[in-house]
């Protein structure tokens, strides 16, 4: 019976669908069952790839009336395990990927309107064209998708500038648990017209509706671009250094990156064509990015006026300034290849936290011994968003241990760094989201009166729990 009722839910989905819209078969289905770090590997029923919002929402439809579980999957860069099914074979994966049309751009008002499957490099790009910028940025951009940056409310490289990407959207369209469409896609500023339910669909990871579309503010492009390497003596360098941008003109500053010294070692180590632009290595670096959308802003002054101040200070030892648009893409390549560097050096264990700025030095330094004490060889590798308080605390296997026996600590080592975040009032998930790896902590991170307003939230738009069951909130 079971074969027959699955044959029948198989050939509904297939004819809402049509032609590649429905994957069944093992080679087609294998790469959305496992997540970009390799931790997760699920299985699934089948694989549906709808085009339109009506395809969204007619297989929602279809799969809420049989009772089986959907996993929203855009372009499956989450480092949490937030789009990857459970082992069960049971769920069905939505993938968005075929629902990347950019709607419009309105270039009076602008925005731009873009559907969930449209990779965010691609809106980049359209932004471009259109004279304006998108300003969301980070190191999966060609990969991860308009809509999986909405569900997790992603961060990345400019948040100091732009804020995370909740702050860039004015609207949604969302395909609700029992299939029905909720269009929201209001270009507005200024809506005081109830509850801000675009809001609630935000950093939900698609527990609460499946994102198809986004109202998107666009911004001036910048005319002029500064973009200076430097290396400090220490953390607290680096936030004096920080502090004398703000102080200058905090408008300029679009990016403020710290990298820590074994870090930078392993991207020299594993990447090609990446090397470090100061003459000595140092612990601890960071990447300045300035801009304005004014063609004569005096960055360059600004730049060099504000290091040398630094460098009389004590903050600085050493810095280098991109001379020409090539060298500054050679200066970000640096920082963007650290995440590949770390998965080429072997196992890690990545932690993706945020503290007040002025704790930053605090949690390198107490969380580095907190697990040195578990793993005395490890390798700490951190590095991240300065600016705005997240820092990556990422650690690599010891030398002669395997993977295995590393990543077999991972609970540990991940709740003595939180132990630290938590005395520093800090959060355990910055940017990345909670998915299936941080599951488990947000009822000991929460009060019991969030946790039950996030449980209310939840069994009023998804009563029988079929959108991206384990994920966010373990249990109901």
């Amino acid at each position: 019976m079971e074969f027959e009722s699955d044959n029948r839910l198989l050939a509904q989905l297939d004819a809402v669908l049509g032609g590649s819209g429905l994957l069944t078969a093992q080679d087609d289905v294998l790469r959305y069952l496992s997540d970009w770090r390799g931790l997760y590997h699920g299985a699934a029923r089948c694989v549906v790839r709808p085009r339109t919002i009506v395809q969204v929402a007619s297989v929602v439809q279809i799969l809420a009336a049989a009772g089986i579980a959907i996993v929203p999957q855009g372009g499956n860069t989450s480092l949490v395990g937030g789009a990857v099914p459970d082992a069960s074979g049971h769920q069905v994966v939505l993938s968005l990927d075929r629902l990347n049309q950019i709607r419009s751009i309105d270039t009076e008002d602008m925005t731009m309107v873009a559907e969930a499957g449209v990779i965010l490099k691609t809106a980049q790009e359209a932004a471009k064209e259109s004279g304006y910028l998108l300003p969301l940025s980070l190191a999966a951009e060609g990969s991860a998708t308009i809509g999986g940056l909405l569900a997790t409310n992603a961060g990345g490289n400019t948040t100091v500038r732009y804020g995370n990407a909740r702050d860039i959207m004015l609207g949604l369209e969302v395909v609700l648990a029992n299939g029905t469409i909720w269009n929201g896609l209001r270009p507005l500023r200024k809506d005081n017209t109830g509850y801000a339910l675009r809001h609630l669909f935000i950093g939900s990871e698609g527990t609460l509706g499946v994102i198809t579309a986004a109202t998107l503010r666009l911004f001036a492009r910048p005319l002029s671009e500064e973009t200076a390497f430097c290396s400090v003596p220490d953390v607290d360098g680096a936030l004096c250094l920080y502090r004398r941008f703000r102080t200058y003109d905090e408008s300029s500053v679009r990016s403020f990156e710290y990298l820590s010294g074994p870090a930078v070692e392993l991207a020299l180590a594993h990447i090609e064509n990446v090397r470090n632009p100061l003459p000595a290595p140092a612990e601890h670096y960071v990447l300045v990015d300035l801009a304005s959308s004014r063609p004569e802003a005096g960055l360059k002054s600004m730049l060099e006026d504000v290091l040398s101040k630094a460098l009389d200070a004590g903050e600085l030892i050493d810095a280098v300034i991109g001379a020409s648009a090539a060298q500054r893409r050679e200066l970000w390549s640096l920082r963007e290849e650290l995440s590949e560097a770390q998965k080429r050096a072997g196992a890690s264990i990545k932690n993706d936290v945020s503290v007040p700025l002025f704790r930053v030095a605090e949690l390198l330094g107490q969380a580095n011994e907190e697990v040195r004490r578990l793993v005395p060889a490890v390798r700490p590798a951190p590095f991240g968003h300065l600016g705005d308080g997240n820092i990556h605390l990422n650690y690599v296997q010891p030398p002669g241990m395997m993977p295995e026996e590393f990543l077999s600590k991972a609970d540990e080592i991940s709740a003595a760094v939180n132990e630290v975040v938590r005395r520093l009032q800090g959060s355990f998930a910055a940017e990345h989201g909670i998915g299936q790896l941080k599951a488990g902590m947000l009822a000991t991170w929460h009060s019991d009166v969030e946790l039950e307003l996030m449980r209310r939230l939840k069994k009023s738009l998804d009563p029988y729990v079929l959108l991206n069951p384990g994920k966010l909130l373990k249990s109901l």
